[in-house]
């Protein structure tokens, strides 16, 4: 029996559920790596026979059979971590805890891919092993600094890989590769286990054909590790998955912060956007100025020095060990002064306020992954330069502490892969999956997004009907008590809608009603009582009957409330009258 085509979870889920088999999986990977033939890809790969055992006695697991690649600064028990530095080479005695709970799942591991060495770059290029080849065009920067990571994925090769992530390193290569990154909240994955670059900012990335997939396997990974400093866990009402608002509020740079390589370049921006208000999206321009000057800071300022310090022995004692692009950067870190990194604190925390005052008023921030993907060449003849227009828009993100997904975005004309990336709070990855999924598959290069999960165990649905509807002044509220977008509803033909100013009052009627549409939000249990106090009279909760029978918590008013107030039931819902005023 024949393996799937494309190696995603799901082609790889009917496939077993056929009967077939992971050790079929594996010779086809193994065929695969033979027919991309890069001698650059893998650093250190699974052997043949030991790829066999391991695919015939795999744990069952929601990843069961699924063919994987780790990026060489990560450790694996039994493979060699060398962070592309072949002086720097050691034998992990165990698995980096991300990596672990892959294995654990059911995963198969098929080997170690290729960096920028010591994760210093951000174009793929910076590697003692060479550059592995971009999978959709071979004179492309693979992207950098998970250059390996992202070529196995592009390529077929594998389902899904790890990156690693401080400025970029796993947003750009997707851009590059035409896949998805998904760059999580710090310390959602443990980074033990992996060699830092900046600690403080280091984030485990992961590569995916689908934004479903690359949610999935963050399910897995994400988790606290007590033995880690930077570990934190996510609030208990974080998913990985949610369903896209259907009033999506996306913010966007200022027209004058827009840069890109070619007009190609902006137009598939623009083309992104414009899906994005074809999907019911408000699109609102922001002025970014905090978030590029914090930015330009990551390589020129404290961030350099935390680099260098990661490295500090091999920098000052065995230089000629190190890259030359990379042993130029690590030895600028060298000379930084203490008084002036405060300069650099205070410009992210001016970054951090501005995030506060996007994300208050929008869903996500969309932006270009990178202004454009460099040939080699370009490359080659401005190695600083071209890495850094690179970063334009992905340095500052670990620095506000915030998460983000890139995704395909279309071809230029001339064949060249673009991309975009939603950005959001820390432990808003669920959200922008589901936006994302959304843009993906509208773009015409990713599949029919899932359906929204259903209420978990410690959740509860909640009908709204006004200002607490996405996209509208009270939804951060919802939000705010943990609330996730399920779907739209009507409720049964028996109920009446009245205007109390800024908000509907709903009450059930003996005779008259209609069906009101409205929105299904689910909270966490615990955080009812708490949002229930936050409601003002005359609104309250009751048992809403649905269309379908079904009944579910949500807003209703009080009888005496309503005395007087303009009945607007012939409306069909709050939305259709504010539309209408």
């Amino acid at each position: 029996m024949r393996p799937p085509a494309a190696f995603t979870l799901e082609a790889l889920a009917g496939f077993y559920a056929a009967g077939g088999s992971p050790v079929e999986v594996a010779r086809e990977a193994l065929s695969r790596i033979a027919a991309f033939n890069d001698p650059a890809l893998f650093l250190a790969a699974v052997p043949e026979d030991e790829l066999l055992a391991r695919a015939a006695a795999l744990p069952p697991g929601p990843l069961h059979g699924v063919p994987f690649v780790v990026k060489d600064n990560i450790d694996a028990a039994g493979l060699p971590t060398s962070a592309a530095c072949p002086d720097y080479a050691r034998m992990p005695a165990e698995d980096a805890p991300a990596v672990a709970r892959l294995l654990a799942a059911g995963a198969l591991l098929l080997g170690k891919v290729n960096l920028d060495q010591f994760a210093t770059g951000l174009n793929g290029t910076r590697s003692p092993y060479g550059t592995p080849r971009n999978a959709v065009r071979a004179d492309l920067i693979p992207g950098g600094s998970s250059s390996g990571s992202a070529t196995a994925v592009a390529a077929g090769i594998a389902a899904f890989s790890y990156g690693t992530d401080t400025a970029g390193s796993g947003r750009v290569p997707a851009a590059a590769q035409n896949i998805v990154g998904l760059k999580p909240s710090l310390g959602l994955i443990p980074t033990r286990g992996a060699v830092p670059a900046c600690r403080s900012l280091d984030c485990i990335s992961i590569f995916a054909q689908n934004v479903a997939d690359a949610a999935a396997v963050l399910a897995i990974a994400a988790g606290p590790d007590a033995a880690d400093p930077y570990s934190r866990a996510a609030p208990a009402s974080w998913r990985t998955m949610e369903a896209a608002p259907p009033a999506l509020r996306l913010a966007v740079p200022e027209q004058a912060q827009l840069l890109f390589d070619t007009p190609d370049d902006a137009a598939l921006f623009a083309g992104a956007v414009a899906r994005a208000e074809a999907m019911g999206a408000t699109i609102t321009q922001v002025d970014i100025a905090p978030f590029l000057d914090v930015a330009r800071r990551l390589y020129d300022g404290a961030w350099v020095a935390e680099r260098t310090s990661a490295l500090r022995d091999w920098v000052v004692e065995r230089p000629a060990s190190l890259h030359p692009v990379t042993r130029t950067i690590l030895e600028g870190g060298l000379g930084r002064l203490t008084v002036d990194a405060f300069d650099d604190f205070h410009a992210a925390a001016e970054a951090r306020r501005l995030a506060r005052q996007v994300f208050a008023q929008c869903d996500a921030l969309l932006l270009p992954t990178c202004p454009g993907v460099p040939t080699l060449a370009t490359l080659a003849a401005e190695p600083i330069a071209a890495n850094s227009r690179l970063g334009t828009y992905t340095n500052f993100v670990n620095l506000c502490d915030l998460s983000a997904l890139a995704i395909p975005a279309g071809f230029r004309a001339d064949g060249v892969p673009a991309g975009v990336t939603l950005v959001g709070p820390a432990f808003s990855e669920g959200r922008l999956a589901g936006i994302g999924a959304a843009m993906h598959h509208a773009a015409g290069l990713g599949p029919v997004p899932p359906a929204p999960a259903e209420l978990a165990a410690d959740e509860l649905g909640l009908f709204c009907i006004g200002a607490h509807m996405s996209g509208l002044p009270l939804n951060p509220q919802v939000r705010g008590f943990g609330g996730r977008f399920v779907r739209a509803a009507r409720t049964a033909a028996t109920y009446r809608l009245y205007d109390l100013g800024n908000r509907p009052g709903m009450v059930r009627a003996a005779s008259g009603g209609a069906a009101i549409l409205g929105e299904i939000w689910a909270l966490p249990a615990a955080q009812i009582g708490p949002f229930l106090a936050a409601i003002p009279p005359p609104l309250g909760f009751g048992r809403v009957t649905l269309e379908d029978g079904s009944t579910v918590l949500g807003f209703q008013a009080e009888s005496e409330g309503v005395v007087g107030a303009p009945e607007i039931t012939a409306r069909g819902g709050w939305r259709a009258h504010l539309a209408a005023k």
